[in-house]
């Protein structure tokens, strides 16, 4: 079994600094939020949407609808994997044809789960536009898309893992990096 060294590059205050400037963002970019509707892609996304969501309210008195969308059977490579991941309900309160709807999920990687959110959030309607929004861009794109609005940008190596805890699901607000080590790489480092 493979160890793993992790550490924390976003703390709680660091998390709450970036959704506050993300919510800001959107309001400035859609000049307002009365067409909003964000939606998230699980796990964590429509906890962060909410979150987002409430921020909006705060600073606009408006109160913006929000959901989730599970793109898992949209995947490109659900062939390729032995175990399927889990599906997740997918529920948007509102019709989203002519609004904005802002995709949140926690980072953005591949893209590959971003374009099959794409695909999925076809099933609720035709938005005006869709925009995104992560908490971290690691990088390592294998399709050309890219977020509207970021937390942090956080280079990374292909043997890392990026993980965003949630104080609703996880008991703490933090993201982590962690590198995987391969038994043979920790005998390797022991002699």
């Amino acid at each position: 079994m493979a160890a793993a060294q992790r550490r924390v590059v976003m703390s709680a205050a660091d998390m709450g600094r970036a959704m506050s400037r993300i919510a800001h963002e959107i309001i400035e970019r859609n000049r307002g939020a009365a067409s909003l509707v964000l939606v998230g892609i699980p796990r964590p996304g429509p906890v962060l949407a909410e979150r987002l969501a409430s921020l909006i309210e705060t600073i606009e008195g408006r109160q913006v609808p929000t959901g989730a969308v599970d793109p898992t059977m949209h995947r490109d490579d659900l062939d390729r994997r032995s175990i399927g991941p889990p599906v997740h309900p997918s529920h948007i309160p509102v019709d989203v044809t002519d609004r904005t709807v802002v995709l949140v999920d926690d980072v953005l990687y591949t893209g590959r789960t971003l374009r099959a959110a794409l695909d999925a959030l076809n099933d609720f309607g035709r938005p005006r536009t869709i925009q995104f929004a992560v908490i971290v861009d690691r990088g390592h794109r294998e399709l050309p898309v890219r977020a509207d609005f970021v937390g942090k940008n956080l280079p990374t190596a292909d043997d890392e893992r990026v993980t965003v805890r949630v104080q609703e699901l996880d008991g703490e607000d933090a993201v982590h990096i962690e590198r995987v080590v391969s038994p043979a790489q920790e005998a390797t480092a022991a002699t």
